[in-house]
């Protein structure tokens, strides 16, 4: 099975999306550190349980998170493949920009004729 490792418009649209609210990038880090219940993610937010599980969902649509079924418990953990795939994207446009500021400056260096 090969990886896929370009992200589609649509997924980097989702993935910009869920990253562009302090609430959900902070569940992503803790479920980083290890998986938590909503239940446990929810309790330490000033907000109501049903808004966490919306915040969940908009990182489980974009792929950040994989939730799971334990029980009655809802498990949620960062998926980190996703992670190093929005990463890459990020370093190709850091590589884009580094290129045109490279050149931008080697023009500025030239002498005048």
């Amino acid at each position: 099975m090969v990886a896929q490792t370009e992200l589609s418009d649509d997924q980097i649209d989702r993935v910009f999306h869920a990253l562009a609210t302090a609430t959900r990038r902070d569940i992503l880090r803790r479920t980083l550190e290890r998986e938590q219940s909503v239940s446990a993610l929810a309790a330490d937010y000033d907000m109501s349980f049903a808004a966490v599980q919306k915040h969940v969902a908009v990182l489980e649509a974009a792929e950040l998170v994989v939730k799971r079924a334990e029980g009655r418990e809802r498990l949620v953990r960062a998926d980190p493949d996703m992670i190093a795939r929005a990463r890459a994207l990020l370093g190709r446009y850091e590589d884009l920009w580094r290129s045109r500021v490279d050149r931008l400056d080697a023009l500025l260096a030239e002498p005048e004729h």
